[in-house]
């Protein structure tokens, strides 16, 4: 169980000096609390303690890192069972499977379809993850495959292979990208042991059943590795499933920390119709994979599962927000439409969705309401002419236009007169109440 604030101001040098970001001991020690806080903010903080504070405060599911540098690959560190309790951490990673088998041609277009990335929202969503399986069996034709993707692609790595001498020869590959190494059974664990410690890389357990699995891990963690991923091992959707829960229920309510960890599961092991391979992969987005391997990517059915990864791992206590700022659309001049609207994702996709449909080159300035919508914002003081009108001063729009037109949405028209008192440069115009309207609007634009 984490550690409550208290329990962790308890352990801190209470000298409120500040250096840490926030006023006080104790606020520093509320943020560790919720996760908004990292320990090694506080300088004066002993090294005995800082050690005794990170496994006490550690998730029931352990964090695991793939990767290296800012493209580091995260997962595990949840808490709850549920979203409702508090929220899902860490977003589960997708991967498309590569083999030691196919075509030049083939590799080289499935690296091209792992770099497939979307924009929504104000976000960008892309897979994270390549898994190379060595179906030869033959040592020197999958470490070539293995600097290829290196070479091809910045995504984090799995290397797949029970047998340790085709998995010491990917390593040699690629051992500085800190890869996962799939799979450490009964039958190879101390060399998989060996090469994990040598090359300090995560490993992924897989066993028939979870009691195996839970003394495999044991014995991986006696040796000195954290970093685990579990494969429990059912090939059935519903068997697998089971296993997720039973997994996550075992770390978070019964207390079993040889089941900590974040696990892997393989959809397409479980059917041959790439179709129902994507709704498998759904199902363990929710609940509750850490990995999830895909034997392919394909536009119609990696975003879906993309948008569905980022909707249930988004925090549900706080509105998606999308970056405040100017947002060029269609290419804009001095004489575009000049539009504002809150920093809602679904209002900012919504009415930038709109405003491309219009084909009418705009501004559109997204302005910090914290995440509301604009009937919810302006309700509560957060769109109103006080809070607008400094930030149209000063976001840059003014140099970039002459004309000096606002179009403001029109549930916040009873605000356009104290704008045009606040924004006295400015001409203040209303626009549609509903976005379905607005590409009609900006046909009739005149500057």
């Amino acid at each position: 169980m984490p550690l409550t604030g208290i329990e962790i101001f308890k352990s801190l040098p209470k000298t409120n000096c500040k250096e840490c970001g926030v006023p006080t001991c104790l606020a520093f020690a509320m943020s560790l609390a919720a996760g908004k806080a990292d320990l090694s903010a506080c300088p004066y903080i002993s090294e005995e303690t800082r050690v005794k504070l990170a496994e006490a405060s550690a998730p029931p599911i352990r964090l695991i890192k793939i990767g290296t540098g800012d493209k580091v690959i995260k997962i595990g560190g949840e808490t709850v069972m549920f979203r409702h309790e508090k929220r899902f951490e860490t977003q589960p990673g997708l991967a498309i499977l590569i083999t030691d088998v196919m075509s030049e041609s083939e590799i080289n277009a499935r690296l091209a379809r792992s770099r497939l990335q979307y924009q929504r929202v104000g976000a960008t969503l892309r897979p994270e993850l390549i898994a190379i399986r060595a179906d030869s069996g033959d040592a020197r034709q999958f470490q070539p495959v293995v600097k290829k993707v290196k070479q091809g692609s910045d995504a984090g790595i799995i290397l797949m292979s029970f047998n340790p001498d085709i998995m010491a020869a990917g390593l040699q590959a690629c051992a500085e990208r800190k890869p996962l190494l799939y799979a450490a059974t009964r039958d190879n664990l101390e060399s998989m042991i060996e090469l994990a410690k040598a090359n300090s890389c995560p490993v992924a357990v897989k066993a028939s059943d979870l009691e195996e699995l839970s003394q495999l891990t044991t014995r991986l963690t006696q040796a000195g590795i954290k970093d685990i991923v579990l494969d429990p091992g059912p090939r059935t959707m519903r068997a697998a499933f089971e296993s997720q829960v039973q997994i996550r229920s075992a770390a978070l309510t019964k207390k079993y920390p040889s089941l900590g960890f974040p696990a892997i599961v393989f959809p397409y092991e479980m059917t041959d119709d790439p179709m129902k391979e994507a709704v498998i992969a759904s199902i363990f987005v929710a609940k509750y994979a850490g990995i999830i391997v895909l034997s392919d990517f394909q536009g119609h059915s990696l975003f879906p599962l993309l948008v569905a990864r980022m909707n249930i791992f988004t925090d549900p206590q706080r509105p998606l927000a999308t970056t405040p700022g100017i947002y060029e659309i269609g290419g804009p001049d001095e004489n575009s439409p000049v539009l504002i609207t809150t920093n809602f994702s679904l209002t900012y996709f919504l009415v930038s969705g709109e405003i491309e449909a219009s084909r009418v080159p705009s501004y559109l300035l997204i302005m910090n309401t914290e995440g509301l919508s604009v009937m919810t914002a302006w309700a509560a003081g957060k769109f109103v002419a006080d809070t607008i009108a400094p930030f149209v001063r000063n976001c840059g729009i003014k140099d970039k236009v002459k004309h000096h037109k606002l179009i403001i949405p029109g549930y916040a028209a009873a605000e356009s007169g104290s704008l045009e008192e606040e924004l006295p440069d400015w001409e203040i115009l209303i626009g549609p109440r509903e976005g379905a309207h607005i590409p009609a609007y900006l046909k009739i634009w005149q500057p």
